[in-house]
Parts: structure tokens; sequence; C-alpha cells
């Protein structure tokens, strides 16, 4: 049961976070008002990195922000190790 939530968790964070990069991305080609960067940011830490790191490349958003470049695949890593440990404890 917990596995299954879990699951759909990361499933809907990473689709959401993937989407929030290409609504952003759009937002600045337009010029309209945009997403925080703050925002963005912990979408990714809550779970939806690989949404984020997706997004990042497929829209090429925050590509040239290093803070982005380091945080995403830092906050990936995190999250791969908290996945690995819990399923190597199951």
């Amino acid at each position: 049961m917990i596995v299954k939530c879990i699951t759909v968790y990361l499933a809907l964070i990473n689709i959401g976070t993937f989407l929030l990069y290409g609504i952003d991305k759009r937002k600045a080609i337009n010029e309209k008002w945009r997403i925080s960067e703050r925002t963005l940011l912990l979408v990714s830490l809550s779970g939806g990195s690989l949404g984020a790191l997706t997004g990042m490349n497929v829209f090429h958003h925050k590509t040239r922000n290093l803070r982005f470049r380091i945080l995403i695949p830092v906050f990936l890593l995190i999250h791969l190790a908290l996945v690995g440990i819990y399923l190597m404890q199951s």
C-alpha cells in the first residue's frame, strides 16, 4: 500500500514539475508574470527532481542558471538514494 502511494505521489509531482517548467518557459518567452525560482526549486526538492531535470532539457529552461544546474541533479541523487534505501529495507 505504501509503495503504491509513494509511486503515485512521485509520478504526479514529477509530471506537475515538468509542466511547471514548461509553463514558466512559455511565460518567459511571452514576457508574462513568471513562476518564482524558489517555487520551481521547492517543487523539485519535494520529489519532482526528475520532472525538473527533464523539463530543463526539453524546454531548454534554466539550463544557464548555475543554481539549477547544480541543485536539480543533487536533488535527484538524494531522491534516488532515498528510494534505494527504502527498497533495501523492504
